[in-house]
């Protein structure tokens, strides 16, 4: 399940009173329920106001607050306040566990590389804050 919101091509989200892109997804920005929903306040817009309608999943959630977390993000799960991610930093490189704080917004990568998707698959389910 996630929540819809309003993106411009070149980036940001439109914020509550569908007037500005804020640089960054925040508490200000414009979020639906619905597919349906974004797309018809989508519709409504003024016309030099373009946008796109986003969800915003557990598994894109890093890419839009996380700014320092680069790659392909491939799973991600939850522990206390953070999200622990299996991401590929660039095409074809080792798989890390990126640790992501959602009181603080730093990012930690794990020291240790994956060469498979199996060997990370299984330190990314049996993985503990403490291993970092």
């Amino acid at each position: 399940m996630g929540i819809f919101a309003l993106q411009s091509a070149a980036g940001g989200f439109l914020d509550e009173d569908l007037k500005r892109f804020n640089k960054e997804f925040d508490d200000w920005c414009a979020q639906f329920e619905s597919y349906e929903e974004a797309n018809l306040a989508r519709k409504n817009l003024p016309k030099k106001i373009i946008a796109e309608v986003v969800e915003i999943t557990p598994l894109s959630y890093p890419k839009y607050f996380f700014h320092t977390l680069q790659g392909v993000i491939h799973a991600t799960r939850q522990i206390d306040d953070k999200i622990i991610c299996i991401v590929e930093p660039y095409m074809s490189s080792s798989f890390r566990i990126a640790v992501c704080d959602l009181s603080t917004k730093k990012v930690k990568i794990s020291k240790t590389s994956y060469k498979s998707v199996l060997s990370v698959e299984g330190a990314f389910t049996h993985f503990e804050l403490r291993n970092l």
